[in-house]
This record gives structure tokens, sequence and C-alpha cells, in this order.
């Protein structure tokens, strides 16, 4: 397929490459040092979002936040701007469900199709292509983009309509930040009892407390080695998209607003490019 891929950061970099590789032929925006390996690869560069949509069939975004979706779709050079009738946007960025919905109505009324598909899985699932996919949109564009997920994730749900699948996303960012600090104090406590911690996750992974969480980040904790998987600013940022859906559904998230005030407090200390697993920083470094 033609397809043009926007975000190549430390997620979107290697999914497009994983595209590359499997034949298909891909046009890319803003290439930078850290992603000129694409064009090596057979990738070809677009001088703007617009360049890529008027290029591809299906354009996939993995970008940081709600207002980047926003303008590379609606800005004056943007997405929209190039869409040809038929072309399907995949948004695997992680961003607004609410917003999400207007967004699709406007790839549609340009004459396009839209699918909201985010992921979970960090940059060794982008890596590896075993990401884990929640997908939202009707069954014929879902059914379109299927062939492209499979190159990407290993366990890809059609969750529902439009939306759905940030919703979704949202849910699993909550529980894997309340996962993360749960594993940071219990681990935290072993130290404090003078009890070796490596141990002691050896002995929780035959257990109940078993997890991917407490077993890769466990380890991050243990070696204090928090160069990014996922950076902690954007996890915050997922946790503020989670408070607003909660707000907008009436739902209560009591521990994911304690999860997300510990998140400032860090990003105050300037963690903000550490990874997500840099919690564990302030409960297990009394220097921290």
């Amino acid at each position: 397929m033609r397809i043009g891929f926007i975000g190549l950061g430390v997620m979107g970099a290697p999914m497009a490459l994983n595209l590359v590789r499997a034949g298909h032929e891909l046009t890319v925006h803003r290439v930078k040092e850290r992603s000129r390996h694409l064009l090596d690869e057979g990738a070809t560069a677009a001088a703007s979002p617009r360049e890529v949509a008027e290029k591809a069939e299906i354009v996939v975004l993995m970008l940081p936040d709600t207002p980047d979706v926003e303008t590379v779709l609606r800005g004056d050079d943007g997405v929209l701007a190039g869409l040809r009738p038929g072309t399907l946007v995949v948004d695997m960025s992680s961003i607004s469900p609410v917003v999400t919905v207007d967004l699709a109505a406007a790839v549609r009324e340009a004459g396009g199709e839209y699918v909201d598909a985010p992921v979970s899985g960090g940059d060794v699932g982008a890596r590896d292509g075993t990401l884990t996919v929640f997908v939202g949109g009707d069954d014929g564009p879902v059914a379109r983009a299927t062939p492209l997920l499979e190159v990407l994730g290993s366990t890809i749900t059609h969750i529902g309509p439009v939306g759905a699948g940030q919703a979704a996303k949202v849910a699993n960012q909550v529980i894997v930040a309340g996962t993360i600090q749960a594993v940071a104090e219990g681990l935290a406590l072993a130290e404090a009892a003078g009890i070796d911690a490596g141990t002691v996750r050896t002995a929780l992974s035959g257990g109940f407390a078993s997890s991917r969480i407490l077993d890769l980040h466990g380890r991050r904790m243990i070696e204090r080695a928090f160069d990014p998987g996922f950076r902690l600013r954007l996890h915050r940022k997922d946790l503020g998209l989670a408070l607003e859906a909660a707000e907008h559904h009436g739902a209560a998230v009591p521990g994911t607003r304690v999860v997300a005030a510990q998140m400032d407090d860090a990003l105050a200390r300037g963690w903000q490019e550490l990874d997500h697993s840099a919690l564990f920083r302030l409960v297990g470094e009394t220097d921290a």
C-alpha cells in the first residue's frame, strides 16, 4: 500500500521502519537525524503533511498530543488540504477521545475515512512489531486498516466506534500508571527493609503480583536505568486525558489523581525525559 507516516519519534520511527520492511511504499514527513535511516530503507521524504496526504492511500499519525494531531490535520498545509477521496486516516497517537470524534467528522467531510488506533507496548513493542492496538471506527475502515496494523502489533482489538480506541487507551494508561506506582512502592519497601529487591521481584513474579510492569519496569527500578522507553511527560499527558474523560463521563478516579500529582512532582524535578518508571525515584531514593 501507499502509506504516509507522520510522527517519527521514539515509537514512530521503528513503526515506520517495520512498514517499509513489510514492502509498503512509505512517504514520511519531518525526517531528522535519528530517522534518516528510513530514507536509506526506501522511504520518501515529503515537505508537508499535505504532500504526504497527496501521495498516500492511508495516512498514519503517531504524534505526541491532541494539539499536534489537530495542527497536522487542519493546518494550512495539513493533511486535510491534500486529502483525496477515499483516503484513510489512521491516528495511532494517544489523544482526547472527545476531540477524536470531531477530527473523524472533519476527515469524513473532506471525503476520507478515519480510524483511531492508539497503541501500548513502548519502544520495545514498536521495534518488535508486538504493540497492543486499541481500534475505534466503522467496520469498513477498520478492515482496510487491519493489514497495516498487523505489521505493527500482535494484539489488535476493535473496541467500538470512532473514539472507542482512544477511550480504551486512556483506561490502559490509568492501569499502567497505578501499577508502576505500586511496583515502585513495593520494591522501595523491600529495600528499606534491608532485603534484596531483585530477589523480591523474582519471588513476586511467581505469584499474584506478577505483571509485565513488575518484569520490565521492576528491573529498571532496581538497576536505576531510566533511559526512556515511554517518557514520563507523555504519560502525565495521558493521565490528563484520563482526568478530562473522567470529568466528562462523571467517573471517579481518585487513584489516578494521586499518581498524576506524583508525576507532577517528578516533572518539577526535571525528569520529563526519563522513563515513566522513574517514579520509583520519589520513593526509592533518599536524595530524590
